[in-house]
């Protein structure tokens, strides 16, 4: 992969970080019954930090968990013969909460729906919402987030990269062609 341009810094993210954590409450009334879920792995520090944002607004925590969707991939047995299996951690009840999934790319979609399946199992929220540092475009299933931090067309060929300083000790979201 071959560096191509850096479309957002750490000012940037954090602004728009804030932006979505505005829209999560002005949508919700409030952040009354709302939860969080990070998906492994960018969603988790993304989920993080829009549960710090949540609080700085609101002066109310937010539910916070962590979710592995791997077992719920439509592809896990095309990724590798030993996938790598994360902690799900949902130190709360899904039912009748507003679960507000969080992940740093949507792309196809399937990584959502997987996400959305792995909720179901666990009980049956009153919603389902999806908040994505970045879209990309080129879905293939049916699939549109709630909150966008920044849609960033691309191509098939390139890929984007989301960094969070807690992961990879820099704030940035690159584009990298094949």
């Amino acid at each position: 992969m071959e560096f191509k341009a850096r479309v957002m810094n750490g000012e940037a993210m954090g602004r728009s970080l804030k932006r979505i954590a505005h829209e999560i409450l002005e949508r919700n009334r409030g952040c009354d019954e709302l939860c969080l879920v990070g998906i492994h792995s960018r969603g988790v520090p993304m989920a993080s930090r829009l549960a710090t944002q949540l609080k700085a607004i609101e002066g109310v925590d937010v539910p916070c968990g962590t979710l592995d969707i791997t077992l719920y991939r439509d592809d896990v047995g095309e990724l590798t013969d030993a996938p790598l299996f994360l902690d799900s951690h949902l130190p709360f009840e899904v039912q009748g909460k507003t679960i507000i999934l969080v992940d740093d790319v949507i792309f196809t979609g399937r990584t959502v729906r997987a996400a959305m399946e792995a909720i179901m199992s666990r009980g049956r929220p009153a919603g389902i919402q999806l908040a994505a540092f970045v879209d990309r475009g080129h879905r293939e299933l049916p699939i549109k987030p709630d909150y966008v931090g920044k849609n960033v067309p691309t191509s098939r060929e390139e890929s984007i990269s989301v960094c969070f300083e807690e992961t990879d000790g820099i704030d940035c979201v690159d584009i990298y062609t094949a």
